[in-house]
């Protein structure tokens, strides 16, 4: 019975005494090296590599040890300051305040647009959407153009089309307009606002089939306009614009979110309207 008590007792001092011993070793293990006696911190690591992500950048092996060499590297340059005696220089505690101020700043919009305040939830995503889907409603007009500079060339392949020629081909032959022109003058299906008022109210006055009698003269030079057709306009489904309308809506909210905070501070200075 005795020889039992104290082999369970040796078993437990031995116990305490092994988790004394691993306690240094567990400490250790939290950080990625000694310089001058002073730890670096495998969570510095850490961070350097969350602020790499933050950045869209992608974490590979390669990117973790260069990580762990840069943590090092700050403590070696930062020890070199604090000899000089960088620390107590005045243009290194403004610098300092500054940065105190911008990681306090960012932080705190983070946390805000991870709060239920900061979210948009699908029901508001959804009512913005329904409201721009119903002032887009309305015709949209298919049509092609030629641009050129002079009215008097405009009017000559007027004539030209008239007489059988194609309106694609002179469009690509002479057209002035570098992103229809190579296309035939296509300028897929748009509203007539999307355009110039000449060009939009010109546009909107032909019949499928038709083209401009005379040159239409914008900003741009003179165009001549034909229709290919109309349809009613189109708008996205929902899923595949609701991350911009979120991401907009998340945007305006933030602003909001400052607004708010500078209208609530009690200050002397008058801010520019």
């Amino acid at each position: 019975m005795i020889s039992k008590t104290f082999a369970a007792r040796a078993s437990a001092v031995a116990l305490a005494v092994a988790a004394t011993l691993l306690l240094p070793l567990a400490a250790s293990a939290q950080n990625i090296a000694i310089v001058n006696g002073k730890a670096v911190p495998k969570a510095r690591v850490d961070l350097l590599l969350q602020q790499a992500q933050r950045a869209g950048q992608q974490i590979s092996p390669e990117m973790q040890a260069q990580a762990k060499e840069q943590a090092v590297m700050r403590e070696i340059f930062a020890q070199a300051a604090e000899k000089r005696g960088i620390a107590g220089q005045p243009d290194y505690k403004a610098q300092m305040e500054l940065a105190r101020q911008s990681l306090l700043i960012r932080e705190l919009f983070e946390d805000f647009k991870k709060s239920k305040e900061g979210q948009v939830s699908d029901v508001e995503a959804k009512a913005e959407y329904d409201k721009f889907k119903s002032q887009s409603t309305g015709t949209e007009y298919r049509a092609r153009h030629i641009l050129v500079e002079g009215e008097e060339e405009a009017k000559a392949l007027i004539a030209q089309i008239k007489g059988g020629a194609k309106f694609e081909d002179l469009a690509k032959a002479k057209s002035k307009d570098p992103g229809s022109g190579a296309n035939g003058g296509d300028l897929d299906f748009a509203k007539p606002e999307s355009y110039v008022p000449e060009f939009g109210a010109a546009m909107s006055k032909l019949k499928k089939g038709e083209m401009t009698e005379t040159p239409v003269k914008t900003q741009f030079g003179w165009h001549i306009i034909m229709l290919e057709d109309t349809r009613e306009a189109q708008f996205p489904d929902f899923e595949a614009v609701k991350p911009q309308i979120q991401q907009r809506l998340a945007q305006t909210k933030l602003q909001k979110f400052q607004d708010d905070m500078r209208k609530a501070a009690k200050t002397d200075y008058k801010f520019a309207q």
